[in-house]
């Protein structure tokens, strides 16, 4: 295991490494590895190489995908299925997570996700997140009290007007007639009908873990940024940004809202906006969000280090996202924290502005991608079993004294 060892060590604390409990608390490794796999290879790793080691597994996400698996993972939850519509309208399987204490997450990309669609498919102006608020109607049925919306991934450009369809809220156009709500509509939207929004959303708390702040509308908003990606070319992303534009006016109208001036509203196609105003909800920092959910405080409580880490580590990963964010936490409970990634592009400078003791590539040789995500799993309990080589080494040296008292 020891060809595993290299990366970047910035700090003395890394020599504490795994001294007693260690948590291990890593975001998916996109393309290879769910969260909770993740964490499963690492604390594999540890425990081959340093038996009886108290491993903590507690995986994360910042509020995109992955967010529904790391919650339920880290919660003892479950996932249940749901028949819904995906952004065209046709049926298909889609989960959403029901933790303890009454709450639900249900995961954006999920229903309304761009890895629903084939690429030739990917049009945000016919798209909708209709599957999506039929998801949220489904937690209120179990009896949620409170749901975390997951943000990311969307194929969606529609301001959430297909998700409040699905909960009771009609919109009109000039001549009465009701719209379906892809992003096509926003231009049309005249007048937003209230009366038939679902009750039981009064009293409802709606999280929305955004990990983006871009406004709704403009050269930084929804549809200029995300826009292309979803397929829209240079004129149908103009379109989409005047129907925003020309949506987030009726609806201050309806309920005297702006979410045109909304940090974050932009997420998603809109889809934070609209959710902040016609249904309530609040937007959050999307990783603290799923961070506190998945009590990561407290599984740091006693915990002599922490173990977090990614596919990519690049400067992204130092706002806003779960590995910068379990950092922190890691470093206000004075443990120190080390990061495993399939690949490193930071310098050591930037590894400790993030808090990182350490940051490691975990690809032990050189390989194509297609080979080295396959081997994702292998190379994370590698690098597991190795920081425990160095936890049974700093034991040793410090029955010998070498670091003091």
């Amino acid at each position: 295991m020891a060809d595993a060892l290299f990366g970047i060590v910035v700090g003395s604390d890394i020599h504490r490494a795994m001294i007693g409990p260690v948590v291990v608390a890593p975001a998916a490794f996109k393309g290879a590895l769910s969260a909770a796999e993740a964490a499963r290879a690492i604390a594999a790793g540890l425990q081959l190489a340093a038996t009886g080691v108290e491993v903590r597994v507690v995986p994360v996400a910042d509020g995109g995908e992955g967010t529904l698996d790391a919650l339920v993972a880290a919660r003892k939850g479950r996932r249940r299925a749901t028949t819904v519509a995906d952004p065209l309208g046709r049926l298909i399987e889609a989960p959403i997570g029901e933790l303890p204490g009454h709450t639900c997450v249900v995961e954006l990309a999920q229903a309304s996700g761009y890895e629903r669609l084939a690429v030739h498919e990917r049009d945000p102006e016919r798209t909708s997140t209709y599957g999506t608020g039929q998801q949220i109607r489904m937690a209120v049925d179990l009896g949620a009290e409170r749901i975390i919306i997951g943000l990311g991934g969307s194929a969606t450009n529609d301001g959430a007007m297909g998700l409040a369809r699905a909960l009771g809220i009609r919109f009109l156009d000039a001549h009465g007639q009701e719209l379906l709500g892809c992003g096509a509509d926003l231009i049309r939207v005249d007048r937003v009908d209230l009366s038939g929004r679902d009750p039981r959303l009064e009293g409802l708390e709606i999280l929305v873990a955004c990990d983006v702040t871009n406004p709704l509308i403009g050269p930084e908003g929804a549809a200029h940024v995300f826009g292309p990606q979803k397929g829209a070319d240079a004129s149908a992303v103009a379109r989409l940004d005047a129907g925003l534009a020309h949506f987030a006016r009726v609806v201050e109208l309806a309920v005297g809202i702006d979410i045109s001036t909304v940090p974050g509203a932009g997420a998603a196609g809109g889809a934070a906006g609209g959710i902040l105003a016609l249904l309530g909800g609040a937007l959050t920092a999307g990783a603290p969000l799923v961070l506190d959910a998945a009590g990561l405080d407290d599984q740091l409580a006693g915990a002599e280090l922490c173990i977090t880490g990614e596919g990519r580590l690049d400067a992204q990963s130092m706002s806003g996202k779960a590995v910068s964010a379990v950092a922190h936490a890691a470093q206000t409970a004075n443990v120190p924290c080390v990061a495993v990634c399939g690949s490193l592009e930071l310098l050591p400078g930037m590894v400790r502005r993030m808090g990182l003791a350490a940051a490691f590539p975990i690809n032990r040789r050189l390989a194509a991608e297609p080979d080295a995500l396959v081997a994702t799993e292998t190379n994370l309990a590698a690098m597991g079993a190795a920081l425990a080589g160095l936890w049974v080494r700093a034991q040793g040296a410090r029955s010998d004294g070498a670091y003091g008292d």
